[in-house]
């Protein structure tokens, strides 16, 4: 469920407001809205639940949030907010979700190299997180994108709802791309937003074919160790040009239904 939280509005100094408005800062707006919009189409937010953010380039003080209120599919690149580590809105409309900030800031904060994360309760992976003992089997091809690369938080607290929780997250993050919350759902971490969309997409593309193999009750074929661990590396191979590609064609396709998620 989603929280209101409290939030100051600072005043942007002249110089500051031109360096928020940049070349730069416009385009992750547009493929940050764009993560929105298509995540949205598949199926993967939660009413007006769940979290995208992406620290600002040149600006690691800062960043970009959703504001409380505005499910997935409402999100434009405009309406997305900057707020500062201290939960002040520097930039934006609106607050953000009370959860959103106390992990996301934190994340940030403290995983530098967690430039993009992503924290959705999409039903595949998260029907993982709600299993006892681990997530993925490492049965499937597309799962192994994820091996080695993957923690999992075994001490759900409830609602995320003071620093000392998301700090708490944020540390059990460690330097996992893909963190699962047990009782709770997935968080994606990247270098940038092509490429926590890409891993996104494809952890809930792995929980979803897992979950129907499951269904079966037959048992699952597990993957050798050594062999998901070298399938994971040749997957990591190119991959930042491979995600940039992808959010490159969801682009493209939300440009001819949805072109407004770029305003």
């Amino acid at each position: 469920m989603a929280h209101a939280f409290e939030i100051n509005h600072a005043p942007v100094a002249p110089n500051l407001a031109d360096e928020l408005d940049s070349p730069a800062i416009r385009l992750a707006r547009i493929d940050l809205a764009a993560c929105f919009r298509m995540a949205a189409r598949l199926g993967m937010g939660e009413g007006i639940c769940n979290h995208f953010s992406f620290v600002l380039p040149e600006h690691p003080e800062l960043f970009l949030v959703n504001p409380f209120g505005l499910a997935f599919a409402e999100v434009t690149a405009s309406s997305l907010l900057i707020c500062d580590y201290h939960g002040r809105v520097v930039v934006g409309e609106g607050k953000p979700e009370a959860t959103a900030f106390f992990i996301h800031a934190q994340l940030h904060r403290l995983n530098p190299r967690a430039t993009a994360a992503f924290h959705t309760h999409m039903p595949n992976a998260t029907a993982l997180c709600m299993l006892e003992g681990d997530p993925l089997v490492w049965a499937g091809q597309t799962s192994l994108k994820f091996y080695e690369r993957l923690a999992v938080d075994e001490d759900y607290n409830g609602l995320a709802l003071d620093f000392a929780e998301g700090e708490r997250i944020a540390r059990a993050a460690g330097t996992a791309d893909v963190v699962l919350l047990k009782n709770h759902g997935p968080l994606v971490l990247g270098p940038s937003i092509a490429e926590a969309w890409d891993d996104l997409y494809y952890l809930e593309r792995a929980a979803q074919v897992q979950l129907k193999a499951m269904s079966s009750g037959r048992p699952l074929l597990r993957v050798p160790h050594e062999v998901a661990s070298a399938t994971c590396r040749q997957m990591l191979i190119g991959n930042a040009d491979s995600a940039r590609l992808h959010l490159d064609s969801i682009k493209r396709q939300l440009a001819r239904t949805e072109p407004e998620f770029a305003k």
